[in-house]
């Protein structure tokens, strides 16, 4: 009995732990992107992960996506999540894909050069 309750509780845990992918109309937001002390990448399967230094200090977060709320998006597990505030989301200036999150401009690094 106690393993089966294990079990379930496990099944659940696993499933709620999954992300979601990057909806087709946010598909500009895949990729890697960089800025001046961050660095962040998302998967079209929805992974994320993140990494930001400042003031002497870094932080850093991998996770899945759990959820867009217009240009924002939301990564992490149960109430272990992070939402990432998009003031300008994805956009081609002088043929660089930018955006800007948390504050910082970044832009998309092309394929195969990272």
């Amino acid at each position: 009995m106690k393993l089966a309750k294990f079990l379930i509780v496990l099944a659940f845990l696993s499933l709620a732990a999954c992300g979601v992918p990057v909806p087709p109309e946010k598909a500009n937001y895949i990729g890697e992107w960089k800025g001046l002390g961050m660095s962040l990448v998302i998967t079209p399967d929805g992974g994320v992960a993140y990494e930001r230094t400042s003031g002497g200090g870094s932080s850093s977060l991998k996770g899945p996506l759990q959820s867009f709320d217009g240009d924002n998006f939301t990564v992490g597990i149960f109430f272990m999540s992070s939402t990432f505030v998009v003031s300008e989301p994805p956009h081609e200036e002088d043929g660089v894909w930018k955006m800007v999150v948390d504050g910082v401009e970044l832009a998309r690094v092309p394929p195969g050069t990272s």
